[in-house]
């Protein structure tokens, strides 16, 4: 209003013509434009909004990073897959779909992509093969540090480049023209369609990226998006804000215009309030809500969803020389005393979890069942005497008459600091150890990780596509993250073996082997897999929650009347 007061005396002075019924049209204008703030604004703080097709959501965490190149964390994942697209994804069946590529066909170790015409980047110009080339060779090149290079060694030539031992043009792939791609593989790989749906495939177009000058992807002005969904506010450790992306291929099938994510809180109880508050339209879908929310969410009849998220949870050595836990007796000594049971009945108590044994969870597929039917689980012995043993001999090889205190990493939700209370008081009342609690912002503790600043983490992965390798080379010696440093050429060999052959009884006889060895060596301790339930909003509909990639998609999502 303030505006239209000063504006007035210039369209007084507008020669002689008559302003008022421009001037009308002006204040209806304005009024209309009023209107639409003041609705933006009461939409702003609700949990889901039909007119507009918008919804709020909360968040634990923050991404650590949302470049596809780089980004390792689930956050990061699942923010990334709803503004990127890959050459296939997977539809609201979790079945594999065109995406950027609008067909393929494989042919032994050689794989073709035809991309669409129509799929753009958000500037207007379009995804071509050139940018998955160039995409990949920046994932592979040792310059980039990329986490999850290894993941590119399908590829012809993607270890050794990333070795450092051949240039990156002789990466196996190619633009044969602007809208065809070919692959060539290392060796036959009966898995890699399903790592096609995976962010480090993903493309970059090489002049953007190049103009970022290392900022790729760091801040919303940074960004180029080929997704249902571009990202129009990122305000570090606050909010984000997505909106429908109308570059998108296939902007028909996304029904929702606005995803706004205004709080970033890892108070499980304030996600709660703010749900039974009507402000957020689900409570958790990325890391599940605990026993105490569960209980308010019967007490307040709220629908609850439940569904294995697919994550395996750990606690992971540091193997490093300089490390006490890289001594194989202190490691078999606190894997002697330690039961998942405990932590998963009486410790966490949260319904459906399923306490850990393996690196690899129940649901993984074998040759004709389940990988752990046919490859049951040799559970070491929980044996104090034994413990004790091992104990003794771990500190006659490291010279000291008692163990020195190791730090145990965590990051600051509710969960890990459970964990991390029950090992300080199960591992000093059984082998007179102590625990240092390092708790750290989840973003910190990937760095620490990232560094070896720590003696024990608290851990654990979630499959980034459907195959139990997605699991089985996360302790091979050139795996970036394999944050121990575990390093045993049996254990690589066995991880060669499964990887170099489509022979899948061939492969899942080397996964029982990997799995094995990691048990002798006590490499990890596995504590539970997920179980992710959820409070969700009844209009919103249409949401899927998956084992592999981004835990929740919204792609598919709408809110109904």
């Amino acid at each position: 209003m303030l505006y239209l007061l000063w504006i007035l005396p210039l369209l007084a002075d507008h020669k002689s013509r008559s302003y008022l019924p421009w001037l009308l049209r002006l204040f209806a204008a304005l009024c209309l434009l009023a209107t639409g703030v003041q609705v933006w604004a009461q939409t702003q703080d609700q949990a889901v909004d039909f007119a507009t097709q918008s919804i709020q959501l909360a968040m634990s965490d923050e991404p650590r990073s949302l470049n596809s190149i780089k980004a390792v964390d689930a956050f990061g994942i699942y923010i990334v897959e709803h503004i990127m697209d890959g050459l296939l994804r997977r539809d609201a069946n979790h079945q594999l779909v065109p995406a950027v590529a609008e067909r393929w066909e494989m042919h032994g170790t050689t794989a073709r992509f035809w991309l669409r015409h129509n799929a753009l980047w958000s500037d207007g110009r379009p995804v071509t093969a050139h940018d998955f080339v160039f995409a990949w060779r920046t994932v592979v090149d040792p310059a980039t540090a990329s986490e999850y290079a290894s993941m590119m060694y399908v590829v012809k030539n993607g270890e050794a480049i990333n070795s450092g031992k051949m240039p990156l043009a002789e990466l196996g792939v190619k633009a044969l023209d602007d809208y065809t791609l070919e692959v060539e593989l290392e060796k036959p790989t009966g898995y890699f369609l399903q790592l096609m749906t995976f962010i480090v495939f993903f493309p970059a177009r090489e002049d953007f990226y190049t103009a970022q000058h290392g900022r790729y992807f760091a801040d919303v002005e940074n960004m180029l998006f080929n997704g249902p969904f571009t990202l129009t506010k990122w305000v570090h450790g606050a909010a984000l804000r997505l909106e429908k992306n109308p570059s998108y291929w296939n902007r028909d099938a996304v029904h929702l215009n606005l995803i706004n994510i205004p709080y970033i809180t890892n108070d499980s109880a304030a996600r709660f309030s703010l749900f039974k508050d009507g402000k957020i339209a689900v409570e958790d879908g990325l890391v599940g809500i605990v026993t105490e929310q569960l209980h308010g969410a019967l007490e307040n009849r709220f629908r609850i969803h439940s569904h294995s998220d697919g994550s395996q949870f750990y606690v992971e050595f540091n193997l490093r020389p300089q490390r006490p836990t890289s001594n194989l007796n202190l490691r078999k000594a606190m894997q002697a005393v330690f039961d998942s049971q405990e932590l998963v009945y009486k410790v966490l108590g949260i319904p459906g979890y399923i306490p850990g044994h393996s690196l690899f969870p129940v649901y993984l597929q074998g040759v004709k069942a389940k990988f752990r039917q046919e490859y049951p689980v040799p559970l070491p012995s929980l044996d104090l005497a034994q413990a004790r043993r091992y104990l003794q001999k771990a500190k006659q090889e490291l010279g000291v008459d008692n163990i020195p205190p190791l730090s145990i990493l965590a990051d600051n939700r509710e969960i890990n600091i459970l964990q991390t209370q029950y090992l300080q008081s199960l591992f000093k009342r059984t082998l007179d150890i102590d625990l240092r609690v390092d708790v750290q912002s989840f973003k910190q503790r990937l760095d620490k990780m990232h560094t070896g600043s720590f003696d024990l983490v608290i851990a654990g992965w979630g499959p980034d596509y459907d195959d139990p390798m997605t699991f089985a080379d996360l302790f091979a010696s050139w795996n970036g993250n394999n944050h121990g440093l575990y390093n045993s050429p049996l254990y690589d060999s066995y991880i060669k073996t499964a990887q170099d052959t489509d022979d899948q009884q061939i492969r899942m006889d080397a996964m029982s082997k990997a799995q094995q060895l990691l048990i002798d060596e006590a490499v990890i301790l596995p504590t539970y897999e997920r179980v992710i339930s959820t409070v969700q909003h009844p209009q919103l509909q249409g949401l899927v929650f998956q084992q592999t990639g981004a835990q929740m998609v919204l792609t598919y999502a709408r809110v109904v009347e």
